[in-house]
């Protein structure tokens, strides 16, 4: 609606102090015209707007007329945009993307920084690596506050080969995987990754953290996973189990079970993958007959060893 469109361009004018139809055009997604007709009508129904001709001109707002949207507190507008999520993001819905920016043009100058920020300090990634999903920690809270006011943290880290360690990053934006939370963050050595439940102690400190011009946290993420899954995915095995199965299949292994189509015998096919064909034994052992692996040849003779073993362990001594 045209009303919408001129309160959004006015908000944006009140936001940048002075801007082009161009610039208008482009933010609101809308024709050059139509964006010099909206310019012109704001000036035309008394809103103290005006043109100035030449190199650098535009449209200006006279004496910094403002339409704050009063009543929102800094940690409010942080909570409403983190919870929304990131304005620009090709995921949102396209009235999320209008609605945030109309608000983030509209909040006072001293909250629109931490607002932004908040929008894209955590990214959900709802694909787990087969482990059992939890809750929020409640150390993701002070992490995310650090993330959006830029401080560096010192972390007590322990990681999954090596003892604790102390850590300076400068937090970035956080990951919630199907319910494990990782922080992702710059160090002296390059990006990092850090498991939460890990961090045995966090300090926010008053120091300022370095963030990247122009850092997508969402495909930085993304990169991770990547490099992540190549390590996890070395060996691949072909599985045949019942239809109903490959789903219960697929929630306990994440990204690494993908259906493969149906056998001759109406059973699903399924791919696994893990690092070692010992590793995909395991998963699979417990799933007893249910499961039959077709290749490769390594992993249904880890899965012999196994049941011998189960069988020499667990047989009654008469």
């Amino acid at each position: 609606m045209r009303a919408d469109r001129l309160v959004a361009t006015l908000l944006l004018l009140q936001t940048r102090g002075r801007t082009t139809a161009a610039e208008v055009a482009r933010e609101l997604e809308v024709s050059l015209a139509t964006a010099r007709r909206d310019l012109e009508a704001l000036a035309a129904a008394g809103v103290p707007v005006y043109p100035r001709p030449g190199r650098g001109g535009g449209w200006q707002l006279v004496g910094g007329a403002r339409t704050d949207l009063t009543g929102l507190t800094a940690p409010e507008a942080r909570a409403l945009f983190a919870l929304v999520g990131p304005a620009h993001s090709a995921r949102a819905r396209p009235e999320a993307r209008s609605a945030l920016r109309k608000v983030l043009r509209a909040l006072p100058r001293t909250f629109r920084a931490e607002a932004a920020a908040a929008a894209d300090a955590v990214v959900v990634d709802p694909v787990g690596w087969g482990e059992q999903g939890r809750s929020r920690p409640a150390l993701a809270d002070e992490l995310e506050s650090a993330v959006v006011r830029r401080r560096r943290v010192h972390l007590r880290y322990a990681s999954r080969t090596g003892g604790p360690s102390a850590r300076a990053v400068d937090p970035w934006g956080l990951a919630d995987k199907d319910g494990t939370w990782y922080l992702l963050a710059g160090t002296s050595h390059g990006p990092r990754t850090f498991r939460l439940d890990r961090i045995q102690h966090a300090d926010v400190t008053d120091e300022p953290a370095h963030r990247p011009d122009g850092l997508d946290v969402r495909r930085l993420w993304e990169r991770t996973v990547e490099e992540v899954e190549a390590r996890r995915s070395t060996l691949r095995a072909t599985v045949l189990l019942d239809a109903h199965l490959l789903p219960i299949l697929q929630d306990r292994m994440g990204r690494h079970c993908s259906p493969a189509g149906t056998h001759d015998d109406g059973r699903a096919r399924a791919h696994v993958t893990a690092p070692t064909a010992l590793d995909v034994a395991r998963h699979l052992a417990g799933w007893g007959g249910d499961v039959e692996v077709v290749e490769p040849a390594a992993v249904r003779a880890e899965l012999a060893r196994i049941g011998a073993a189960l069988v020499r362990r667990n047989t009654a001594v008469t």
